[in-house]
């Protein structure tokens, strides 16, 4: 099923980890200490996202990298798409024409309309999930709340879904949990 790359996975906690840090310049071996993962391929990651002006680089001591705009304004989809390029759900969805083109029944396939919208769905999701709705919220003293120690409900904390009813669209009886 649909699953996100290691690339891309530590892209969004490196994205993650700078906007706890709030404009300060972040170093790779910082971000790959603090969650242990890999320097090289995080570095790979960091460098990818600054060409796609994601994230802004400084060279020097001081240096490290910063997100280039408010995380507000920065979505999942597009760190998704810069990373590792728009999800298909199936192969006459994919982005490459080889695959396309070998499909026998696409003139008359009973699943390449719904899962299109499902596909369609999940995108129109993360283009509107930003990169401050995936941080978590912080009690007062910058300690982490979770909802088994608040006793508080997950959806309405945190949650980049829960304001989106976590429903995808036109596809009928789909939803996220």
């Amino acid at each position: 099923m649909l699953q996100l790359t290691k690339r891309t996975e530590y892209g969004l906690i490196a994205l993650v980890h700078m906007v706890d840090r709030e404009g300060e310049f972040v170093s790779v071996r910082e971000i790959s200490e603090h969650y242990t993962v890999p320097r090289r391929l995080l570095a790979e990651v960091l460098k990818d996202l600054s060409r796609a002006n994601l994230v802004e680089s400084q060279r020097g001591a001081a240096g490290g990298y910063v997100l280039a705009r408010p995380a507000d304004a920065i979505t999942l989809g597009e760190v998704v798409e810069t990373l590792e390029g728009r999800p298909a759900l199936s192969s006459c969805e994919s982005h490459e024409p080889a695959r396309y083109g070998n499909c026998d029944i696409a003139h008359v396939c009973p699943i390449r309309s719904p899962l299109h919208r499902v596909r369609e769905g999940l995108w129109s999701l993360m283009e509107r999930t930003t990169l401050r709705s995936l941080v978590r919220p912080r009690a007062a003293g910058g300690l982490e709340m979770s909802s088994a120690r608040s006793g508080s409900n997950v959806r309405s904390q945190g949650n980049p879904f829960a304001s989106h009813g976590a429903s995808l669209g036109s596809a009928p009886g789909v939803s996220l949990p």
